[in-house]
């Protein structure tokens, strides 16, 4: 399929189903990081086919240069764009943005997800509006893929939900679970709830009663209990799950962390000839790790819990870093992700309502 524009209201005058729309003039590199970035998606899901929205004019040229890209891109033009510092409210009512009309094509069922390096927090408000939360999940939430000594964790939420109850601990652990299923091909993976300590004691009464509930419901026996902090990045399991506040803290920490201990080794290599030396030999382990540590390996934060497949790249990655962020979408795009929270959710309805029941029960008698 080579590249053409498609009409001024393609999702009523086309039939095909895209895999993946994409906001072609979203983030900082855009529209040229986006491009270059599904010309290296395009080798790995040659049967992708993208709807790339935004400026024709700027888009075209590109396209023409990433034969790849053009081969799998469908243009849909619009002038409007949401700039990186426009508030959530104002982007609702800019219609006809590259990131409002992404998120129209999945609502429409034109496109079976969205990417977007975009305005974090207008996408976030725009995936509510439009494409909206689903049912039986009371909030979305962000979910992230982070490195470990044994592998790679997923870890949710990381800042859409400040505070939670806990029900929503227990929808993210469905959540979660269908990602790391869906993202990092685990059958059965562990999931373990962030908490101030391992003790089954340990924590608020939310906690408690979300690992109650996690205790009696098919997730059981995935289901590892309270972890702290210091077992996300041993690998203890395979699903953190935590509230926004939390979880956000712990990625910005450990992002700092790794800065600072990549400063630390720069200063240790460069303090005379004997280090150098030494940097010389143990060069080959350090680019493996620099490699397993690079932050584009892990680019594409999900809003999970939503009609449809929502992916945030980072606005500032590369083409590389925007391509990893593709391969997140489509992984969720053929491994049915919402399929799958839907049969967890309809497994676990009865007992969700059995325990708001039982602490309503224990609220009253309290009361009285």
């Amino acid at each position: 399929m080579s590249n053409r524009e498609i009409s001024d209201n393609p999702l009523s005058a086309q039939s095909e189903v895209f895999s993946l729309a994409v906001d072609g003039m979203g983030g900082d590199g855009a529209p040229d990081v986006v491009v270059a970035g599904l010309a290296i998606a395009a080798d790995r899901h040659p049967g992708m086919r993208v709807l790339l929205i935004g400026d024709e004019a700027q888009l075209r040229p590109l396209l023409a240069k990433h034969p790849k890209a053009e081969a799998i891109c469908t243009i849909w033009h619009t002038d409007a764009s949401i700039p990186m510092d426009m508030k959530p409210t104002a982007a609702l009512r800019v219609r006809q943005s590259s990131m409002r009309l992404g998120m129209d094509a999945v609502a429409s069922g034109r496109a079976k997800g969205v990417v977007s390096a975009g305005n974090s927090g207008a996408m976030l408000a725009l995936a509510k509006i439009v494409v909206k939360t689903m049912p039986g999940i009371s909030r979305p939430a962000m979910a992230a893929i982070s490195p470990t000594i044994k592998g790679d964790v997923v870890m949710l939420d990381l800042g859409a939900n400040v505070s939670c109850d806990w029900r929503n601990l227990v929808e993210f652990a469905v959540m979660g679970e269908a990602f790391a299923k869906a993202v990092l091909g685990l059958p059965a993976p562990r999931i373990g709830l962030l908490n101030i300590g391992s003790e089954e004691l340990k924590g608020d009464e939310k906690l408690r009663v979300a690992s109650e509930a996690l205790r009696e419901s098919p997730l059981a026996a995935q289901f590892h209990g309270f972890i702290e902090g210091h077992d996300i990045t041993a690998g203890t399991t395979d699903v953190v799950v935590t509230d926004g506040f939390t979880g956000n803290v712990a990625l910005k920490t450990g992002e700092g962390a790794l800065k600072m201990a990549s400063s630390l080794l720069r200063q240790v290599f460069n303090r005379g000839i004997i280090s150098k030396i030494g940097y010389l030999l143990v060069r080959p382990g350090l680019e493996r790790m620099k490699e397993w540590l690079d932050p584009r390996r892990y680019n594409g934060a999900v809003f999970v819990g939503l009609n449809g497949v929502v992916v945030k790249s980072h606005g500032g990655t590369d083409a590389e870093g925007f391509a990893a962020a593709v391969d997140v979408a489509m992984d969720m795009v053929t491994h049915g992700f919402n399929e799958s929270i839907r049969e967890r959710l309809t497994h676990m309805g009865a007992l969700l309502s059995r325990h708001q029941a039982s602490l309503e029960r224990e609220s009253e008698e309290t009361a009285s």
